[in-house]
């Protein structure tokens, strides 16, 4: 098994869209790219922490190729808005992949020149690409949200 590390916006949607590919066999909210050691929710939601409303992705490299989750990230979300995803405001709301790999980063680069090149984003895309600091998992009550409580308000659309 292999992981991966997004960040597009609130992170109870980017779950649900990836807990819907086949290949993903885990998945965990929480906070990545920060400065704070264990932040929580109401820290992140401040903005000082740093860090950036996040999606762990556990996948079999065998059935689903990180290509094909990068294509996902793309497809779920605005890349081309600064910190910011629908209603949701603020540098946690982040478009982001945190890469945890050098085949991780050159893959990330490279869709993301693809995304910009294929005429599909009419702004510049501003996501970030950086090396993963320590992903910290969120509060219980926000794993897998969406399936307990349904979709609410999040801006985060199907694959």
């Amino acid at each position: 098994m292999k992981k991966a590390l997004f960040a597009a916006g609130c992170f109870w949607g980017v779950e649900a869209a990836f807990r819907e590919v086949g290949g993903v066999v885990e998945t965990a909210v929480g906070y990545c790219g920060g400065r704070t050691e264990k932040p929580s929710y109401k820290e992140v939601c401040t903005g000082g922490t740093g860090h950036a409303e996040t999606v762990c992705v556990e996948f079999d490299p065998e059935k689903v190729a990180y290509g094909q989750l990068l294509d996902v990230f793309w497809g779920i979300h605005d890349p081309t808005t600064l910190n910011r995803q629908g209603p949701d405001v603020g540098t946690q709301y982040r478009s982001a992949i945190f890469y945890l790999s050098p085949e991780q980063q050159r893959a990330a680069e490279d869709s993301r020149e693809r995304q910009a090149k294929s005429g599909r984003f009419r702004r510049p895309i501003v996501t970030e690409i950086s090396p993963a600091r320590p992903f910290y998992r969120a509060e219980e009550y926000h794993q897998r949200y969406i399936e307990k409580n349904g979709p609410g308000g999040c801006a985060i659309r199907s694959p």
